[in-house]
């Protein structure tokens, strides 16, 4: 990871993860999926579109049979959110019965996921469980529970790998942090 700082819409970042760190953390929290879910063939529903990156390489990763379906939340209606869920995007499969692992890039306020969780669960799964590369417990605003989280960060503003910033910078093979 280069040590100098970067600028996206004039606004300053400075190296904060390497590539490196986020591939350890990855193959560790694969790892620990991988053994939780061993002779189950869970269905791994990611959260588009920052997770796609963390996504594809703990999938890489993760061991025995499973399945993957990206997904899309919907909580807007014209430029605000409605701060609800109003839609599941893409989820065409049958959930009963299953192992859901829901893929997110970050959990901060928690408020998709509050959100999210319930609607899931109505479509009758054996269990749902959340993946997320980065938490921010001081952000957090809604109970929930994370049992795989890769790596726990502070309540600041990151981009790279997945995340952006007003839609760019998710193709940065590293993570900056706001400066």
């Amino acid at each position: 990871m280069g040590s100098s700082h970067i600028s996206i819409h004039n606004k300053a970042f400075k190296p904060y993860l390497s590539a490196a760190q986020l591939d350890e953390a990855v193959r560790g929290l694969a790892a620990r999926l991988s053994a939780d879910y061993a002779g189950r063939e869970p269905l791994f529903v990611v959260v588009l579109t920052g997770a796609f990156m963390f996504a594809s390489d703990l999938l890489k990763y993760v061991s025995g049979p499973c399945e993957i379906v990206f997904i899309r939340v919907a909580s807007y209606e014209g430029t605000g959110s409605t701060g609800t869920v109003q839609e599941i995007l893409g989820l065409r499969e049958d959930v009963q019965g299953r192992h859901l692992i829901i893929v997110e890039d970050i959990v901060d306020t928690g408020t998709t996921m509050h959100h999210l969780l319930p609607t899931l669960q109505a479509n009758g799964p054996a269990s749902v469980e959340i993946a997320t590369l980065f938490f921010k417990p001081e952000s957090l605003r809604h109970e929930l529970s994370l049992r795989y989280v890769a790596l726990e960060i502070p309540n600041d503003f990151v981009v790279g790998y997945g995340l952006d910033y007003d839609g760019l910078g998710r193709n940065l093979p590293d993570v900056y942090v706001a400066v």
